[in-house]
């Protein structure tokens, strides 16, 4: 009888410590354990209402629930400044280094194998190791989405696209917008103009001028982290579709909607997992089921027709009726590059997209890819 009685007072003990614990997290109580350093390494600055914002909200959010002490490097350049910031985050006390644009790769693989007991978070990167987590978002999944909004809104049926450079990230979204555009209207055309930066300025504010120089855009997208070609577009009576996240009250008499990142529903449970001990490196990428991409509330611009058409297409995406990327897909030159019934491989979209869909043309040149 008194062993029963020590055996039950055991386990009524673990299950009072368990459902404490659980209590604790899910509850929104901070984790009790020391405070884990983060160091987060950035292109740009954790307040321009874009990419690097989507992060610092997100980090910002997640360290008061698991009693996180972050530390940002900002206007990081990719070159030797990113790995000497993250040495120095790593002699400073960071247990956990995020690097948050895919210009940071080589750093991310270099500093990781020299600091195997730091664990690494590299944001739309390829390559992982031991320590190392890739992860990213099928935000091409919310590009399509506002593609359709943009090929029902133009009436000039000459839709911009400005973007940063052409790796597969990029052309990948490029590719998504257009098909969504295709899908509702395929008399619009997507004229597509080169930045060759994330987050310059002038160089955006150029290329969107010799965009409109060259075509009657009335409708404007980008896969930037700058604002200025927002502010022209603004200016200039232009539909905005954004990215990042959601500019409606920074640009109320032209914006319509925006494919955007809620990364803090990625970094608490990948962080949580480290301070559980249950890291696991390799690639992770999430789809809207995950809540880490989604689409901006369409604005009041957006009429309830157009609303009900984006509507079931995410229904469609949500319940995997199909994706973006399946066939039939035509490419610029007219040639059939996925066939009906198939679907572009995971690892060609997110390492060897790099031609454009039909509708999608030089914005310059006039051209097709």
């Amino acid at each position: 009888m008194i062993r029963w009685l020590i055996t039950l007072s055991i386990v009524v003990s673990a299950i009072i410590v368990a459902v404490i614990v659980v209590y604790d997290y899910d509850s929104g109580g901070k984790d009790s354990r020391k405070n884990m350093c983060v160091a987060m390494i950035m292109r740009g600055v954790c307040n321009d209402h874009s990419w690097n914002e989507s992060h610092c909200k997100a980090i910002e959010n997640v360290a008061q629930r698991l009693n996180l002490n972050v530390a940002y490097y900002e206007n990081t350049p990719p070159d030797s400044t990113a790995y000497n910031n993250m040495e120095k985050a790593i002699a400073d006390g960071a247990e956990i280094v995020i690097a948050n644009s895919f210009d940071f790769g080589a750093a991310a693989m270099s500093v990781a194998k020299k600091h195997p007991k730091v664990k690494f978070l590299h944001a739309a990167g390829v390559r992982s190791g031991a320590n190392l987590l890739t992860y990213y978002g099928r935000i091409y999944q919310m590009r399509y989405l506002s593609g359709i909004v943009a090929g029902l809104k133009t009436k000039t049926n000459e839709i911009g696209y400005l973007a940063s450079f052409k790796i597969s990230e990029v052309v990948r979204g490029l590719d998504a917008f257009a098909l969504g555009v295709q899908k509702v209207n395929p008399q619009a055309k997507v004229f597509v103009n080169w930045t060759h930066s994330w987050s310059d300025e002038s160089m955006s504010a150029e290329a969107m001028h010799s965009l409109l120089r060259a075509h009657n855009i009335d409708v404007l997208t980008v896969h930037l982290d700058a604002l200025s070609p927002y502010e022209i577009a603004d200016e200039k009576g232009i539909w905005i579709v954004g990215y990042n996240m959601d500019n409606s009250s920074h640009f109320p008499n032209h914006f319509l909607t925006a494919p955007v990142w809620h990364w803090e529903n990625f970094y608490e449970s990948r962080i949580h997992d480290i301070l559980s001990g249950n890291f696991v490196s390799g690639r992770s990428w999430l789809g809207m089921e995950s809540g880490v991409v989604d689409l901006a509330p369409l604005s009041a611009h957006v009429d309830e027709e157009i609303s009900k058409i984006v509507a079931h297409e995410r229904e469609m995406l949500a319940k995997s009726r199909y994706d973006v990327f399946w066939g039939p897909i035509v490419d610029s030159h007219g040639n059939v590059r996925v066939e009906k019934g198939e679907c572009i491989s995971d690892e060609d979209l997110l390492e060897h997209f790099d031609w454009y869909v039909k509708g999608v043309y030089d914005g310059i040149k006039s051209q097709k890819y």
